[in-house]
């Protein structure tokens, strides 16, 4: 998913850049994807609070015996690499809000001639 949001945000940005012009349809696709996203983003928000709910509970298992401070250890590391790729796709699917807007205002400049 990381490779094919980079890849889709980097074919956009060149589009404004080189473009400057869209029709109605490519605006259309662009808010669909961008749904797409904030689906996965939702879904991988879940994912990740689950496993922050399941770390904890999981250290307080540990209080009972220490071998089982494996479990919230590696739950811990999960949690890490969720976190990070969450922030990945709200930091992306933001930008594609910009971009949304960046291609509104080309089709708005073109429809006034």
């Amino acid at each position: 998913m990381k490779q094919y949001l980079t890849t889709y945000y980097q074919e956009i940005n060149q589009k404004l850049i080189t473009q400057k012009n869209f029709t109605k349809d490519e605006i259309k696709d662009h808010l669909t994807k961008i749904q797409f996203f904030q689906h996965e983003r939702l879904i991988h928000l879940i994912v990740t609070l689950f496993y922050a709910l399941f770390a904890l509970l999981s250290f307080l298992l540990a209080f009972i015996h220490p071998l089982l401070l494996i479990i919230p250890t590696l739950l811990l590391i999960f949690l890490i690499f969720y976190v990070v790729h969450y922030f990945f796709l709200e930091n992306t699917v933001q930008a594609l809000y910009k971009q949304y807007d960046q291609m509104k205002a080309c089709e708005k400049k073109r429809s006034i001639f």
